[in-house]
């Protein structure tokens, strides 16, 4: 991929260039008085015969109070708009995770963006610092397969949990170099701050989902006048503390599984369907706690995590007709005999060591730690916090999206560069909102006091049905983001989107929204 030159100016004055396609381009100026050359666009050495889809990299500041220090390669993409006539400029794609590939997604841009936003933009992408192939943070695969349950019960699993943390976090800033102490969020959007710059815009358009939202938030705090439009999708409120954070989630969790027995109840092609699928689910919880839940596909038992897990992972799409059929085939599964049961992991015994694989796995806890002050303090607090969880989500217990990154920033030896902190935008365009009102991983709750923060630099959409990413599901929904980007037009206060007809089969085995988790032993539930 070629690389884009970057040297540093004293002064941080811009000056107006013309594009020769009706925007307003500045000189390459970015954050620090950076100024960066033009972009060298090559072909996209994974899809190299792909018309309208260039890559190239970035050598940018590992820690931008520094900016003549030490750099890394930023990896970026972008899809020209299809129209070039009717282009409006760049939209920048922050994607979800935290660990996504922005690069990946441009490249497959039409399973995430409108064919209209394709045609009047150009889409880009990019790694993040520390994913990717951006310097990618990497952590040892036998240190992680080592890791306690997730969920530490008592003074004597909670200082296991704790010590392995450290150890963790010695490991994967020794392998991952000097970038490992630089991929909060804040620093991204000083990265893409100087996106704009190399491509000589003086403002840009962004859309970001989930964790994406988060760097939206970010970029347009501290670069309001360089926000043409933006677009959240699925939002992260970054004020709330701990208790909130782990009770809102828990909430949004039991309210999506809520609404998938609710939709058993009425459908005849659910594989529960005339059954208590809540008894149904209780029971497996308790076989999952005595050690007596097995997979049958696999031969192994699963913990009371595991199953509180796979639900969370069906809940996404929201995909309940392969929720209900998982369900089903774990309850006609046979438990093992009383001989043969070993005690659930979180009761003082460890699951069976997996199989060897690759050195070293990327793994994206340091961003999370990086950018959330979530402390608990000891066992009892961590007690204390799991009883609000509980009351929230009584069936499911917990979200285990918010209860495992939590775990892992335990006793974290670094900065948080980042904490949480009441939205201070001054944009002078209102941010477009969009939100499921059933979502496990962003509950609705928290887009309504991002809403509230923005005040009248904000605007919300909800779509009132089920599952995480509310964008392309509907032509309504659609189309309030599509106007908004386009021409900036905002919807009516209280908009909303009525839900789509439930799905009848099972999802793919394809990845559904651009926000959806992808399957995996360690961290994979929290990846939103």
């Amino acid at each position: 991929m070629g690389t884009v030159v970057v040297v540093l100016l004293g002064s941080t004055a811009a000056t107006a260039a013309s594009a020769g396609d009706g925007t307003s381009r500045t000189a390459h100026i970015g954050p620090s008085g950076w100024r960066a050359h033009s972009v060298d666009w090559k072909s996209c050495p994974d899809r190299p015969n792909e018309a309208g889809l260039r890559c190239a990299t970035l050598d940018l500041p590992i820690d931008w109070d520094r900016p003549n220090g030490a750099t890394f390669p930023l990896a970026i993409t972008r899809r020209a708009a299809s129209d070039p006539r009717a282009r409006i400029g760049p939209l920048v794609f922050g994607t979800g995770g935290p660990g996504l590939s922005g690069v990946d997604h441009v490249a497959e841009a039409g399973q995430h963006l409108s064919p209209e936003i394709l045609r009047r933009f150009d889409v880009i992408g990019f790694d993040a610092r520390g994913v990717a192939r951006s310097s990618r943070a990497v952590c040892s695969n036998s240190l992680l397969a080592q890791q306690p349950f997730p969920v530490p019960a008592g003074e004597v699993e909670y200082a296991q949990r704790i010590a392995f943390n450290h150890r963790l976090y010695d490991d994967c800033r020794a392998r991952t170099g000097p970038l490992f102490d630089h991929v909060d969020t804040e620093s991204v959007a000083r990265d893409v701050d100087a996106i704009r710059a190399a491509l000589g815009e003086r403002r840009i358009s962004f859309y970001g989902v989930s964790y994406g939202t988060l760097l939206g938030q970010t970029y347009a705090e501290r670069f309001p006048d360089r926000v043409r439009a933006m677009a959240l999708d699925s939002v992260l409120d970054h004020s709330v503390g701990t208790a909130a954070f782990l009770r809102d989630q828990a909430a949004g969790v039991e309210d999506s599984f809520d609404e998938f027995v609710a939709w058993c109840g009425r459908t005849g092609s659910c594989a529960l369907h005339g059954q208590d699928v809540g008894a149904v689910y209780d029971d497996l919880m308790r076989r999952a706690e005595i050690g007596t839940l097995v997979d049958p596909a696999r031969g192994t038992r699963l913990s009371w995590f595991d199953l509180s897990g796979e639900a969370f992972r069906h809940l996404y799409g929201p995909d309940w007709p392969g929720l209900a059929g998982r369900l089903d085939t774990l309850a006609r599964s046979t438990p093992p005999s009383a001989e043969g049961a070993w005690k659930s992991p979180g009761t003082g015994a460890a699951p069976p060591t997996p199989a060897p694989g690759p050195p070293v796995t990327e793994h994206p806890f340091p961003v999370f730690c990086q950018d959330w002050s979530l402390p608990v303090d000891d066992d009892a607090e961590l007690a204390r916090y799991l009883e609000i969880s509980r009351a929230a989500a009584p069936r499911l217990r917990m979200s285990v999206g918010a209860v495992e990154p939590t775990m892992f920033c335990a006793g974290w030896d670094g900065k948080v560069h980042n904490p949480q902190h009441r939205l201070r935008v001054r944009t002078s365009v209102p941010l477009l909102l969009i939100n499921s009102r059933i979502d496990p991983a962003t509950p609705h709750r928290w887009a309504v006091n991002v809403a509230d923060q923005l005040g009248g630099r904000g605007r919300l959409v909800s779509y009132e049905g089920a599952g995480h990413g509310a964008y392309l599901r509907t032509p309504c929904t659609v189309g309030h983001v599509d106007r908004y980007l386009i021409d900036r037009q905002l919807p009516p206060a209280g908009a909303s989107c009525r839900a789509a007809a439930p799905p009848t089969q099972p999802a793919p085995a394809t990845r559904g929204p651009s926000s959806a988790p992808p399957s995996g032993p360690t961290w994979s539930s929290a990846r939103s």
